[in-house]
């Protein structure tokens, strides 16, 4: 591994001065929105006379295939508004009309579509913004941006709110126009100045585009890179701003596996939200019985680490404002996790099961400019059967701007039993976590970071109740370092987070080097060395390592690259030096208790990579190849994609992943197979079926999942949802584990 290391360093050396110079603009893109009075039809065309009496805003950059140049597919933008809406109307230069788009569907993939995007810094705080998008076919999509946009996790497409817009295809260039209600948006009354930026793909001249330029080492979404719109006079309150949501649907479930189901269990469900704006700035958001029926299911991963995989939520309800919840701590420490309401633990078995919530409130937004507030309160059903009481959860978070772009950050989270001497099951009365983190931004981008302490609050009091990390990054355009660690306590339980470990210390080191070569197939690419060095606390009882010792290490070598044909792949070398702290099945297929046991040293080298074909082609693919040493034996397998477009009515997908294990005896060679075809059809902008299978031999699971949706008025919607669950057990192949129909009807009201 040393020579590998020495030999990269000299790779990256000698090809030092192979780079393409960025420059800022000398001033800051702005333009200038004026007040109308006329009445502006949103049918995609830019024929109305107010748009004739705009400043027209213009000039794009190239972030995609250089970012040194003037776009070659320009793009224009006009604003207005009125006392309800903000209008936008764009002209997208091409070079003909061959457009590609992925479907019909709302919410596409920016990078695998014509498409322009806009992005809304409302309160210019270089933290969050608003997103709105459209293809030339008028399909819609919207999106959320936290934590400045630096990392790709930042960009929450869940998000789903009301707003209008159309867009007509022309020879060599295309129309779009967008009617944004101030409702939907958040800013501060009597604001003057918003920051402002858009992006554009433009699959014809194979380009992406910015307004405001942006470096390629850094994220189009990045809020780092703005430009301004002025208005000509102080934003006033849009006026009463309350939606009401409500439900009703209508289904039957069985459970196959429990012997005392003969017969589908129909139930009539009625509930809803609704959302009300307490200024320009500040939104209370209430739910009745809610019901994620209609949610998409996840994709399933296989799963060949020691610890929990992590899921992202989906749930409407959690989504805006998300990152003021759920962006604390680090990916292995989050002291909060939504997707843990609604989801218990059986006491009697040890698996999750469903606990219906009763209701919810949540107050979230801004006090003022500078300081963000939320506040969330959730009352879960008991469940009988499992001996656990209704649980209420609270969450309390505050976020203070310091500085331009840095913040300082509280949190308290709160899961506590109700009436918990009337049941018997094993449950804590109450688990609490508060902390304490303050996250940095500079303006020039080079440097980020964030430091946290968080403690828990458990009944029984345990040691090292804390958790407490770090991590500094700094990026030019030609390296990154980074530095993280974080130390998590035996004793930190966050029932409410997600904390797959504990009782450990992690160091991580990180450096990457970028290459944007002038010339040649390669449009820019990148080396990475990360090293992972886990030391064992010793508090947790282990005798292994009884105090303080190296658990393992991981040293991960990667090279990243993207073609000029917009391909890109990586191949990555991982060297993984371990001793298990507890006995481990990898494969978690293996019978009669065969385990690696606790105790056992292992070291290990395996090669893994990823190749994206072109996206804009109607078949394109992905493949994830990997070989090597694992734990004491080898592994080898495929994984990826197969994707066929039919534009723009739908689109087939294969998912696979397969992987070949072979360990020592007594363990058996194990073929772990995930296999997901999806179909989704669009038959209009309005009516979709996706079908979602997903074959899992890990999880002796056959999963179908159907999902019918006609979206009758904007954000009101009727959905059918089908899913079946299947045995895949060679003995018993095929039985059905449980089946359910669920239909449901959810319309959006204005009072």
């Amino acid at each position: 591994m040393k020579n590998v290391i020495l030999s990269l360093m000299w790779l990256v050396i000698s090809q030092a001065a192979a780079f393409a110079q960025f420059e800022m603009p000398a001033e800051t893109p702005t333009i200038h929105i004026h007040r109308t009075g006329q009445k502006i039809l949103i049918d995609g065309e830019l024929n109305d006379a107010v748009w004739q009496e705009q400043e027209r805003a213009g000039t794009f950059w190239q972030y995609f295939p250089m970012d040194s140049s003037s776009a070659k597919g320009q793009t224009e933008l006009r604003m207005t508004y009125d006392d309800q809406f903000l209008y936008v109307g764009i002209r997208c230069e091409t070079t003909g009309d061959e457009f590609v788009v992925s479907s019909l569907k709302r919410d596409y993939s920016f990078s695998a579509a014509d498409n322009i995007t806009l992005v809304f810094d409302t309160y210019s705080d270089q933290n969050n913004a608003f997103v709105f998008g459209m293809n030339p076919y008028g399909v819609q999509r919207e999106a959320l941006i936290a934590n400045g946009g630096r990392i790709r996790n930042d960009f929450v497409s869940s998000w789903d709110n009301k707003w209008y817009g159309e867009a007509v295809k022309h020879p060599g260039y295309w129309t779009a126009e967008f009617a944004i209600p101030f409702k939907t948006l958040r800013f501060k009354e009597g604001s003057t100045e918003w920051r402002f930026n858009c992006y554009r793909n433009d699959t014809q001249h194979n380009e992406w585009s910015t307004w405001h330029p942006i470096p390629r080492n850094f994220l189009t979404m990045d809020l780092g890179f703005m430009g301004r719109i002025v208005w000509d006079e102080p934003l006033r309150k849009p006026g009463a701003n309350i939606s009401v949501i409500p439900y009703v649907n209508v289904g039957m479930a069985r459970d196959f596996e429990d012997p005392t189901e003969q017969r589908p269990d129909w139930n009539l469900g009625i509930g809803g939200d609704a959302k009300v704006a307490l200024s320009s700035a500040l939104n209370l958001d209430l739910t009745v019985n809610p019901d994620f029926s209609q949610v998409e299911v996840d994709q399933q991963v296989t799963n060949l680490d020691r610890f929990e995989v992590f899921f992202p939520e989906r749930r409407q309800f959690f989504l805006e404002n998300a990152d003021l919840f759920g962006s604390f701590g680090q990916t292995r420490n989050n002291p909060f996790f939504s997707r843990r309401i609604g989801i218990a633990v059986d006491t009697s078995t040890g698996l999750n099961v469903l606990n219906p919530i009763y209701y919810g409130a949540r107050l979230s937004g801004k006090l003022h400019e500078r300081l963000r507030v939320g506040l969330l309160n959730m009352q879960s059903a008991p469940l009988e059967q499992s001996g656990l009481p209704s649980f209420n959860y609270t969450v309390a978070a505050l976020q203070q701007q310091v500085y331009s772009r840095s913040n300082l950050s509280f949190i308290f989270v709160n899961k506590s039993a109700v009436n918990k001497d009337d049941y018997q099951g094993d449950f804590s009365a109450f688990n609490r976590v508060a902390g304490l983190e303050y996250r940095l931004a500079t303006p020039d981008n080079r440097w980020k970071g964030k430091f946290y302490y968080h403690r828990a609050f458990t009944p029984d009091k345990q040691d090292h109740q804390f958790a407490q990390g770090g991590q500094i990054e700094y990026q030019r355009r030609r390296y990154r370092l980074e530095w993280a660690h974080n130390v998590v306590g035996n004793g930190f339980d966050a029932e409410v987070g997600f904390v797959p470990r504990r009782d450990y210390i992690l160091m991580s080191p990180e450096f990457q080097l970028f290459f944007f070569p002038k010339s040649g197939i390669f449009n820019q690419h990148s080396i990475n060395v990360d090293t992972r060095f886990f030391l064992q606390i010793g508090k947790d009882g282990n005798t292994i390592i009884p105090e303080y010792g190296l658990s393992e290490r991981q040293t991960e070598i990667s090279w990243e690259f993207q073609f000029k044909n917009n391909t890109r792949g990586t191949i990555n070398l991982q060297e993984d030096d371990l001793t298990l702290l507890a006995d481990f099945d990898p494969t978690r297929l293996q019978e009669d208790g065969v385990v690696l046991p606790a105790g056992s040293d292992y070291h290990f080298f395996s090669l893994n990579g990823e190749y994206t074909s072109d996206q804009r082609k109607k078949i394109f693919y992905t493949l994830e190849p990997n070989i090597g040493q694992f734990y004491n034996g080898f592994i080898a397998g495929m994984g990826g994609s197969l994707n066929f477009r039919y534009q723009p009515y739908g689109a087939i997908a294969l998912n696979y992943s397969y992987n070949y294990v072979e360990l020592d005896a007594p363990f058996r060679p194990a073929s772990i197979w995930l296999v997901g075809p999806r179909i989704d059809l669009t038959f209009s902008k309005k009516v979709f079926l996706t079908t979602f299978i997903q074959y899992n031999n890990q999880l002796d699971n056959l999963n179908i999942n159907a999902r019918f949706q006609w979206r009758f008025q904007p954000v009101s919607d009727f959905f059918l949802v089908y899913t079946d669950n299947y045995l895949t057990d060679p003995r018993q192949p095929f039985g059905v584990r449980n089946r359910s129909l669920v239909a449901k009807v959810t319309y959006w009201l204005n009072l």
